[in-house]
């Protein structure tokens, strides 16, 4: 998924680790209960990072509000991107989502999942090849979540804890609740920023991958430089 903005940020000098949550990409899913956070917190120490900023898009931005609220003296910066939230309750719009997808899933119909997937999270400026990783990404997701017995366990977090300069992004095509999360941001943790992308849907780094690129770069110069 980060493909795109790898390279750009090694040359301006960070150092960029990704991980796959358990049941995406080469992490298979898990035997028993666990979180997400605390994998990655347990990756942060295994590496000894102490000083990192967190990017997050999705899910990965909820798990990210996490690890922040839980260290927050590890994590001095933190972008969220179209971000989901601990603790957040789904409108009826996510809700209808989730439901028409378990059911899907539920019948085996994995390309019919994988289209609902697509239609409700990729906007119209994502190129044909990127709407082409996205599907081979996320069929592989549930091809490998149908065996799983245990899903990523949230703890309830003080966001009031974080205290991470936070940019949190909206796409102003996305589903409303994530809209809203963003948009609420500056309220929950100190000093944090809200900025709306006009053509975004809810996956603006797959949508127009060079503009976060650059949004990404510019938001670690202000906070987080290099030198």
């Amino acid at each position: 998924m980060w493909d795109p903005q790898v390279s750009t940020l090694h040359h301006a000098g960070y150092q960029v680790v990704r991980c796959d949550f358990r049941g995406f990409g080469d992490s298979p899913v898990s035997d028993q209960p666990y979180s997400d956070a605390a994998d990655v917190c347990g990756l942060l120490d295994h590496l000894g990072l102490d000083h990192v900023a967190l990017i997050g898009s999705s899910h990965g931005g909820e798990v990210a509000l996490e690890v922040a609220a839980q260290r927050p003296e590890t994590v001095s910066a933190l972008m969220l991107l179209c971000p989901a939230m601990p603790g957040h309750v789904p409108g009826p719009a996510l809700r209808a989502f989730t439901e028409r997808k378990a059911a899907l899933l539920a019948a085996n119909d994995i390309s019919g999942a994988v289209d609902l997937s697509i239609a409700t999270w990729l906007g119209s400026d994502a190129s044909p090849s990127m709407r082409k990783k996205v599907r081979r990404m996320q069929r592989h997701a549930f091809e490998v979540q149908s065996s799983a017995e245990f899903t990523s366990v949230s703890e309830p977090v003080d966001l009031a804890r974080v205290t991470a300069s936070c940019l949190a992004v909206s796409g102003a095509h996305d589903l409303v609740d994530f809209r809203e999360i963003a948009a609420g941001m500056p309220e929950r943790i100190a000093g944090a920023r809200h900025l709306q992308l006009p053509w975004a849907s809810h996956f603006p780094s797959l949508e127009r991958p060079t503009v976060v690129t650059e949004l990404v770069k510019d938001f670690l110069s202000d906070e987080f430089p290099t030198s």
